[in-house]
């Protein structure tokens, strides 16, 4: 049912959350590092298990692909909110944060790629157009 992609994505949220405040008393921040990345990484291994088990159903997958979806305007929206200026003047932490996710979302691209080769896409037949044919036209 679409109510467990929901809660799926609920408790992923909660631990990212949890986690991501944890972090920020481990660097010394008081605030929340990171929460929301790391319950969309959560997320995703989640979703991921559940397939590779069956667990997942196609009502389940439509609740979590939709609230999935609903990440990037949530990013978009607690991004615009920060104060990148006060952060900066805050000390290094931000820096290294932002530096070391880069870093190490590079390095996870690069393993997935080298790791799964997935199917190949299939061939597109080549269209000839004949010559004195109108572009985007009749």
């Amino acid at each position: 049912m679409i109510i467990y992609g929901v809660a799926l994505l609920a408790i992923c949220t909660l631990a990212g959350v949890i986690m991501g405040d944890m972090l920020g008393v481990l660097l010394g921040v008081k605030s929340n590092v990171g929460g929301v990345g790391i319950a969309m990484i959560l997320l995703i291994c989640a979703r991921l298990w559940m397939q590779k088990r069956g667990g997942m159903t196609k009502d389940c997958e439509m609740g979590v692909g939709f609230w999935g979806a609903m990440y990037i305007p949530v990013v978009v929206a607690m991004a615009a909110q920060q104060n990148v200026v006060t952060a900066l003047h805050g000390g290094p932490v931000a820096v290294l944060a932002a530096i070391g996710s880069v870093v190490l979302c590079g390095c996870t691209i690069a393993l997935i790629s080298r790791t799964h080769k997935g199917e190949p896409l299939p061939d597109e037949p080549e269209e000839t157009i004949p010559v004195g044919t109108p572009v985007g036209g009749r």
